[in-house]
């Protein structure tokens, strides 16, 4: 394992960045209570509801984790032409963050995640969406918004929750649109379109994710058979360069030939929920700084840690980012 000095005036560049974000969005609903007792109809808690509360999540929480980080967001998706959807955009106004990329749809509904908690614990989810691929009509009204904003961006993140707005069409209009511009293409990945992304320039799998994309079955902690997935999920995706977090194992990154491996920091876990939004959206904006696979990996790894310490789907907190790294 390896261990990077970060320069903390990494995050300071991320002020001038723009992002282009394209991907499924929703609104993570947070419904809170206390249970005291069993339900007489079923043997079920029942939760006396105390605060309810709405979030912005999915590729809607990467374009707030990069307006957090100073940055810029382009956010460019589809929402239902619906009460949750009035809900996403009332969210996104409080976030100062620009609706003018979402195409409003009447064939879908807009996708919420509710998450009854009690104590801080997770009692059910309970999820509203429609996961079929845009329609014809629908993918090109988001294309002509992404050909928009394509020439403003530094970087282009696509976020694939698997909720049909990544269709192999938008992908690859994406992927051509920013080879046009010359712009660098981030991707957190979903296996129903692992290799839709060919050619990307940073590509995000989690652990699971890549032993789906390679059909493989080995452990987290068999570091040299983690390497040589990664190294053989690069090959077949061609991508410039690939990350995959680890969990408690930490972060693996490719440089050229050779695969990184650096460390977790210790954590007290809460909430694992958005951590992935977090991390490609500082890998991202990294990439488009110019930093180094190993830094880049690091800033990822830390940011990634911090906001499982928080309950729900929070973005990183840039100052909280910079005072971590000069702690560590």
């Amino acid at each position: 394992m390896e261990k990077i000095k970060l320069n903390r005036e990494t995050i300071d560049h991320f002020s001038g960045l723009t992002a282009l974000i394209v991907g499924d969005v929703m609104l993570d609903s947070y419904i809170e209570g206390s249970i005291d007792r069993i339900s007489p109809e079923a043997p079920v808690p029942v939760v006396k509801v105390t605060q309810r509360e709405n979030r912005l999540g999915g590729a809607a929480n990467v374009a707030l984790n990069v307006r957090f980080l100073g940055a810029k967001p382009l956010l460019c998706s589809v929402i239902g032409d619906d009460e949750n959807g009035k809900q996403f955009i009332d969210r996104l106004v409080a976030r100062q963050i620009s609706d003018e990329g979402l195409v409003i749809s009447e064939s879908r509904q807009t996708t919420v995640k509710h998450r009854v908690m009690s104590g801080h614990h997770h009692v059910i989810r309970v999820d509203e969406e429609d996961d079929h691929s845009l329609d014809e009509s629908e993918s090109l009204g988001l294309i002509r918004r992404i050909d928009e904003w394509m020439p403003e961006c530094d970087v282009v993140i696509l976020q694939d929750y698997n909720k049909g707005v990544l269709t192999p069409d938008i992908i690859r209009a994406v992927i051509q649109s920013a080879n046009k511009y010359h712009k660098p293409v981030a991707v957190d990945p979903k296996k129903s379109n692992f290799f839709s992304y060919e050619g990307v320039t940073l590509f995000k799998p989690n652990f699971k994710e890549l032993q789906e994309g390679l059909n493989i079955q080995i452990s987290r902690e068999d570091h040299d058979a983690v390497k040589s997935a990664i190294i053989k999920l690069k090959e077949k995706i061609k991508c410039t360069t690939l990350m995959t977090t680890l969990s408690d194992q930490g972060v693996m990154i490719t440089e050229g030939e050779n695969v990184i491996h650096l460390p977790a920091h210790y954590r007290d876990v809460t909430d694992v929920s958005g951590a992935g939004d977090t991390v490609i959206s500082v890998a991202s904006l990294c990439l488009a700084a110019g930093v180094t696979e190993a830094e880049l990996a690091e800033w990822a790894n830390l940011a990634g840690g911090l906001v499982c310490e928080q309950h729900g789907v929070v973005p990183i907190e840039r100052d909280k980012l910079k005072a971590e790294a000069q702690r560590d």
